[in-house]
């Protein structure tokens, strides 16, 4: 009789969804803003995107020969890669790329563990790492549709940039993606299409984009100096790489609160901080550091929204 039972240890879970599934529709989320970029700054928004993923992959591949453990079959430091690349612009040096590519997989990622046991949002973290490394290179913007012939030549203020320094702005322009900025996070209908793949396909839900963008909303009331202003709140929910944070790089299963409460505690601090970096800080963006500030706070957001167990912390009954 012993032979027909397999016994192993609890959770008992069944799912056919697996970690390389669940990648594969993210990278697919991914496309519409990807190709709006590629569209919007030429092939060189392309070389970047290459670079990128090539990079984060063959950094991984080589870690687990090194490991004598393959792990780039989960996809996962492909969506790395796609994702700093959207994030950076599209007339950096391909050399700073791959060196973004590296140390995302490498440092952030491998070096604690793998998958699961970083701390960070890796593609967040080199971005950052990038931006302090390299400030001139990742704050130049090349202007839409500059094409591959003059991309180093012609770069433009983003939106938020132009915002802060008192112009005025296109909300429209805004929203379908002619403006200046990163690779991906140009369009907001390209990313709310993505968006909204995640979501139909029940891989993110709404706690986090959702709580993270209306609370901003309402600190960009609050301290914005606009008030409630519609194309003022237009323009700063569609401009800068807010949508793109908040649905794509938030929601990440590894560095998010696990808890539901958590998750939306984890919104709110990520629009706290991102108003508090726009409005107050010397820049017109905030989108990375608040995620990965909001990372180092998750393990106390997750012990303090923690559920109560059953019978637990109630009243006793005499």
């Amino acid at each position: 009789m012993s032979e027909l039972f397999k016994v192993s240890s609890n959770p008992h879970v069944r799912s056919r969804t697996t970690t390389s599934s669940i990648m594969m529709l993210v990278l697919i989320s991914l496309l519409p803003a990807a190709g709006y970029g590629i569209y919007n700054f030429g092939i060189r928004a392309l070389y970047v995107i290459l670079v990128s993923v090539t990079s984060t992959v063959l950094t991984e591949f080589l870690f687990g020969l090194w490991r004598e453990k393959t792990t780039i079959q989960d996809l996962s430091a492909a969506v790395t890669g796609l994702l700093l690349a959207l994030n950076m612009p599209a007339g950096i040096p391909l050399w700073m790329v791959a060196l973004g590519g590296v140390f995302a997989i490498l440092v952030v990622k491998c070096l604690f563990g793998g998958l699961g046991q970083n701390f960070m949002n890796p593609a967040l973290a080199a971005r950052c790492f990038l931006l302090i490394s390299f400030p001139s290179q990742m704050t130049s913007f090349p202007a839409p549709l500059a094409g591959a012939g003059g991309i180093d030549a012609y770069t433009q203020a983003t939106p938020l940039a132009m915002i802060k320094s008192g112009e005025t702005v296109n909300v429209f322009d805004m929203i379908v993606g002619n403006t200046s900025g990163t690779i991906g996070e140009t369009s907001m209908i390209a990313l709310i299409i993505g968006a909204c793949f995640l979501l139909l396909t029940g891989v993110i839900d709404l706690k986090v984009p959702a709580s993270y963008i209306i609370s901003f909303v309402v600190f960009a009331v609050l301290f914005g100096g606009h008030g409630f202003e519609p194309a003022f709140l237009a323009a700063q929910v569609a401009g800068g790489g807010l949508i793109l944070g908040a649905f794509f790089m938030a929601t990440d299963y590894v560095t998010r609160p696990i808890t539901p409460m958590g998750q939306i505690v984890f919104g709110i601090l990520l629009g706290f901080l991102t108003a508090v970096f726009r409005f107050f800080g010397p820049g017109a963006e905030g989108v990375s550091y608040a995620i990965i500030i909001g990372n180092l706070f998750v393990p106390l957001i997750e012990k303090v929204t923690k559920p109560v167990a059953f019978g637990k912390g109630g009243m006793q009954h005499e």
